[in-house]
């Protein structure tokens, strides 16, 4: 999780969220072991070189749940080779055997990579994002 968390820095060029003040092995252990956390990574040389999280949330409206990827990356030396792709995919795989009925994402306008990858492999919406700060 340490190496995903650089490979996150790195890419969304947000070294304050992602290395200033990393978790403990507790928490990491805590957060980890939550069914509902999803975390896969892809490997080069034993190294971690992309990766994503998402999170399996449990609807209300019916008895299903939904999968929100929340976080995905590839290192700059990987990129444009499939690596994203294969993970979304390999999400997709983990999200059926756990009976989801849909994954989805955001994407930041102006990130043409992933605004690309992601029309490639599903179906766009355009919402709005809203963020409310926690007092």
């Amino acid at each position: 999780m340490r190496q995903l968390n650089a490979v996150f820095a790195a890419a969304f060029e947000d070294h304050v969220s992602y290395l200033a003040e990393p978790p403990g092995d507790r928490y990491l252990q805590e957060v980890l072991g939550k069914e509902h956390v999803v975390v896969l990574v892809a490997l080069n040389e034993g190294s971690v070189v992309g990766g994503l999280v998402a999170y399996e949330l449990h609807k209300l409206e019916r008895a299903r749940t939904e999968v929100y990827l929340y976080d995905l990356a590839v290192a700059q030396p990987f990129r444009r080779q499939g690596v994203a792709a294969r993970l979304i995919e390999q999400l997709r795989a983990v999200a059926a055997q756990r009976g989801a009925w849909v994954v989805y994402v955001q994407a930041d306008v102006g990130d043409a990579a992933a605004i690309a990858l992601y029309d490639k492999l599903g179906v766009r919406e355009d919402v709005l994002h809203f963020d409310f700060p926690v007092p």
